[in-house]
């Protein structure tokens, strides 16, 4: 009985280590493969199923020690992300060109846009002028903060039955309305009124994005996309821009990912869930940081990497940051000057 339990534990050591010699030898090529990446190639990040590594719990692991920096971090690098962006456009600007010459078609996107929040019209505005620039077809369907839920429906009915059209985004997030209520309260000689205002969400965000075709939803935020991101041995066909913009910042930047400390700030589905789902594809240890999270000053500053997108201007000091840290903010929030 003793001898069989004892080569069941031989055997199970044996599995062990060849299984940790094929996650150390993935490692090297991984390193290998962001070095070598061809110039031809327009994205730097891999297909996610490419970098899937089996659970292997051990302290004799040799994947995932930690080697300090030997001398601290004197001054700070900037992360150019507007030569990235350009570089990228340009490789983008290329491919379609070639595309037209060859099958005479380019790529279409279309965009809803509902209401008039400043910043929504700046990402749409910065959407279109990237098209332009890489020579891709876009079209806006606009509507008024006040619009009706089926006027959404169907403009997206139709952009997913126009062949020409092969990417849907619809801007978030949608508007509130106002709506305003009137209280009477009668004092002793006359009959006051008040005024209260509150917000109510008239459009189903949900229904609207499940309504997007699949093979159209280039923003990632179909819930079939989105839990094929969150699963291991799973490839979306999409994955939210903005956060995969941060990735591709971290590894055009020669960041170490694998077995990083990373820190997100914010938990929407538009960022912060999903760029904690791609960290975490990449093997870092990811803590994600919100609005109920006690201490976030004490966990954010043992973080190697950190992406900030809480929307709060100001909200990360120096305090909270480790020297040597890499921190990508994603945030965009208009500031008054005095």
């Amino acid at each position: 009985m003793y001898r069989k339990i004892l080569m069941r534990m031989r055997m199970r050591m044996r599995m062990m280590n060849a299984t940790r010699k094929v996650v150390v030898g993935w490692a090297k090529e991984y390193k290998r493969y962001l070095s070598t990446t061809t110039t031809n190639q327009i994205l730097l990040s891999p297909p996610l199923v490419s970098v899937d590594l089996p659970e292997i719990w051990g302290s004799t692991s040799t994947l995932y020690h930690h080697h300090p920096s030997q001398s601290p971090v004197s001054h700070a690098k900037i992360i150019n992300g507007k030569s990235i962006a350009e570089e990228i456009t340009s490789r983008v600007a290329s491919n379609v060109k070639r595309m037209k010459e060859s099958i005479g078609k380019v790529p279409g996107l279309a965009v809803i846009l509902v209401g008039q929040r400043r910043d929504s019209l700046t990402y749409v505005r910065n959407k279109i002028k990237a098209c332009e620039e890489a020579g891709i077809k876009s079209v806006v369907a606009e509507f008024p903060d006040s619009c009706a839920e089926e006027d959404i429906m169907t403009s997206l009915s139709k952009f997913n039955e126009d062949p020409s059209v092969h990417g849907i985004l619809v801007q978030l997030p949608l508007p509130e309305l106002e709506y305003y209520l009137e209280f009477y309260k009668r004092t002793l000689y006359v009959l006051q009124m008040t005024c209260k205002s509150f917000l109510v969400q008239h459009l189903d965000e949900e229904k609207i994005l499940n309504l997007v075709s699949l093979e159209k939803d280039v923003d990632g935020f179909h819930p079939i996309n989105m839990g094929n991101l969150s699963m291991r041995g799973r490839e979306p066909l999409f994955v939210p821009c903005t956060p995969k913009g941060c990735l591709e910042l971290l590894l055009r930047s020669g960041v170490e990912i694998v077995g990083k400390k990373a820190v997100v700030i914010g938990r929407s589905n538009i960022v912060g869930l999903p760029i904690a789902l791609l960290l975490q594809r990449h093997h870092a240890t990811v803590t994600i940081v919100h609005a109920c999270t006690k201490n976030p000053e004490r966990i954010t500053c043992e973080a190697d990497i950190v992406v900030t997108a809480a929307g709060v201007p100001s909200l990360i000091r120096s305090s909270w940051l480790k020297p040597g840290a890499v921190v990508i903010d994603v945030g965009t929030c208009p500031v008054e000057v005095d």
